[in-house]
Order: structure tokens, then sequence, then C-alpha cells
């Protein structure tokens, strides 16, 4: 009997998935949790593990096709045995077969010549998501070398390819020109759902942000205190990340309006502490899950954090690390923000906004001195949480952040 491959569940409120690119063909051999496809979702592109071994038999819903979660999208037969080349393997050897031919009617290079990289197979199979890359680096597959089986071109090849051979400057035409003034290329599927669900929140839920502003000098002091040690210990730098997942969390117990959620008519106060980390990653940001991080300590969230990061910029995040929230954390001064208003990811209250560290004049004592300082911006849906407790949340974790041996005595 064939096994069903469903279109997978990849977060809190997403109903539909895109199928961006189809990695086995039917009639194609596959191994238990082998990639057979890559899915797009508003926040992460991810692979389709199989779910058995086998031929993959049927596939039932094409590349670009946008498809409700859990809809049957392909068929395996299990235990199944391929007794012949899948047409894609087909069309591949025939022209591998072509291009032996032609390599062995070539002569060789002279001796001492320098070695020259193989280009890929003239003709040889380019994956979608390749094609997407080359068009848009106006790159010749004919010259990329192709690592896929069966001699496919894949999108890691135009990447390697492209890395060394950067796009030419546009040309001018006759008269002088500039041959291409824009550049028209369709908005991706993870940009288009982005857009939808942004909007989406706004006209949903009522938005609003409050801002303050925290000394990072006592957090500064304890990084280059303990900097070597703790690296020795965990194998990762001590960040700033850890100390605002662990101020929030003390927040969140003090303001609990802001980890709870709107179901129905109802409120639904969380208990546990699973905090959204906004990283971006191969194709957009992704938000993987600190799964009870108030049970964690700050080396256990800075390892987590890290692999999170290493895993999202090669598109391996696993789809239940993003579902379950309860609070979002985003560092936007990771690129050099200096305020912004973060908006809520549904069915989150709240998300937590960080910016840029600025050395700024502030008043201490009645003298001016110059400080680290950070601006703090908290996005709420004011339809639970009332902008007393806003404000309350964040100067709670202001308390924290500028006294950090507070968070350690839990006071």
């Amino acid at each position: 009997m064939a096994v069903e491959v469903k279109a997978p569940e990849v977060g809190e409120s997403i109903r539909e998935v895109l199928i961006a690119t189809w990695l086995k063909h039917e009639g194609e051999q596959v191994e238990l949790d082998e990639s057979l496809a890559e899915i797009e979702s508003d926040k992460a592109t991810l692979e389709l593990p199989a779910p058995a071994a086998g031929v993959l038999s049927r596939i039932l819903k094409g590349e670009g096709e946008t498809v409700p979660v859990g809809e049957v999208i392909a068929l395996i037969e299990p235990g199944a045995v391929a007794t012949a080349l899948s047409p894609g393997k087909e069309v591949a050897a025939h022209k591998k077969d072509k291009a032996a031919a032609k390599k062995n009617a070539t002569p060789a290079a002279p001796a001492g010549a320098p070695a020259v990289p193989p280009a890929s197979t003239p003709g040889a199979i380019v994956m979608p998501a390749a094609a997407r890359l080359l068009a848009e680096r106006h790159l010749d597959a004919a010259k990329v070398p192709a690592s896929g089986p069966g001699g496919r071109l894949l999108k890691e090849d135009v990447l390697r390819f492209a890395e060394g051979h950067p796009a030419p400057p546009p040309t001018a035409q006759p008269g002088g020109d500039v041959a291409q003034l824009e550049d028209v290329v369709p908005m991706s599927p993870i940009r288009r759902r982005i857009a939808e669900r942004l909007v989406e929140a706004q006209h949903t839920m009522a938005l609003l942000t409050t801002f303050n502003e925290v000394d990072m000098t006592e957090v500064i002091e304890l990084r280059k205190r303990y900097r070597e040690e703790f690296e020795k210990r965990y194998g990762v730098k001590l960040g700033f990340m850890s100390f605002f997942v662990k101020a929030s969390i003390e927040a969140l117990k003090f303001i609990p309006q802001v980890n709870a959620e709107i179901r129905g008519t109802d409120i639904v106060y969380k208990n546990h502490y699973d905090i959204g980390i906004a990283i971006g990653g191969g194709k957009g940001l992704v938000v993987p899950v600190l799964r009870g991080a108030d049970r964690l300590s700050f080396g256990q969230v800075e390892v987590a954090i890290a692999d999170f990061a290493q895993r999202a910029t090669a598109n391996k995040i696993d789809l239940e690390e993003l579902k379950g929230g309860t609070f979002t954390i985003s560092n936007g001064g990771v690129y050099g923000s200096m305020l912004s208003t973060p908006i809520v990811n549904p069915p989150q209250s709240g998300v937590l906004g960080l910016h840029a560290i600025q050395d700024r004049p502030v008043a201490r004592d009645g003298q001016i001195a110059i400080r680290p300082m950070m601006y703090l911006a908290l996005s709420y849906d004011h339809r639970i949480i009332d902008g007393r407790e806003a404000v309350n949340f964040l100067k709670r974790i202001k308390e924290l952040i500028e006294n950090p041996a507070r968070m350690l005595l839990e006071i």
C-alpha cells in the first residue's frame, strides 16, 4: 500500500505551504528520511524528508503550487526497487553519454597546461532553484560545474560558482545608454507570504509599540570579565542574547499578560516560557523556539542560539523547532538598526525588539557621562495588554540588564 507524503506543518497559524523544488523525480528510489522536496512557508525554507523507503511512484503537486497543510502531495511505494531509470535519470544518462563521447574526441591539453575545473554538462538538468539563481545573476548554465546526481545542476553549484565569478556590469547600447535600467524579479513565495502575514497581523491585532532605553555597561563588563572562561567551557562566545532571554523570562513572570494569547473569547495564560529567537536564515527570517528557556543556563541558551544560527543559514531548522513559541525576541541591532517597531508573531501577544548599542551622553548622579546605550521596543496586542503593563514589562527588563546580578538572585 502506498505511503502518503503530506504537506508538513511548519508553525502555528500557517495553513498552507509552497512546493519550491522537487529533489526527486517519479520512479526514483528514495531512502527513509531522504530529502524529497524543498518546502517554503512564511517562516522558513525546509527540506521535506521521505516518510518511508521505496520508490517515489507519483508526484501529485508540482513545483510552484501552494497546498494546504496536511494535503497529500506525493505517493511512495514502500519496499519497492526502481527497475529502470526514471525519466529524469534517462535524460541525464543520455546527455552524460553524449558528453563522454565529446570528451573522448577532444585532444588532451598540452603538458604543463593549468588545470581547468570541469564545466557543467551541456544541456544538463538544471534544477528550478538553480535556474532562478542563474537568471538572477545572469550566468550561463553551461559554464557552471554540476555536482548533483545524474548530472543535475543544483543551486549550491550556482552559488559556489558565483562566488568566484561576479556578475558583469551592465553593458551600454550603441547610443551610450545603459542596457538595463531595471531588474524585474518575481517576489519569492516566502517573501509574498511574509508580506501577507505582516498585513494580516496589522489588520487583526490592536498593535502598539512602547520604547525604553537600557545602559549596557554592566553586561559589557561581565562579558569582558568572563569571556575566555565562558568560551572555554561552552565552546561559544558569551553574547548579549542570553541576558535578554533571561531578563525577558523574569519580565514575563512579572507581567503574565505578555506571555498569554487570545483564543476565541478566552485569554490563555501560559505557564511555560518557550522563547522564539528571530534569526536571519538562508532565504529569510526564521523564528526557532527555545523550549523551556526558564530552565536553561546562560551557557545552554548561547549554545542553542549558535546552533540555530548555523542551521538556519543552511536551511536545516527542523519543523518542530518553529512551533509553540510564547514570546519572541528580535535583534535588529546586529544589522545596525537604531530603532524599530517589530511586528507580533500571531498567536503570540508580544515581541521584544533589540537595537544597536551606541555610546551616548546620559545624566548620572548629576553629571554627564558617556555610556553604551540600547533602545528597546515592545510591540504588543493592546486587546490583551494595557499600556501600563507594557511600560512595566520594559522597565523590568531595564532593571535586570542594568543590574544583571539580580537575575542570578531572582530579585
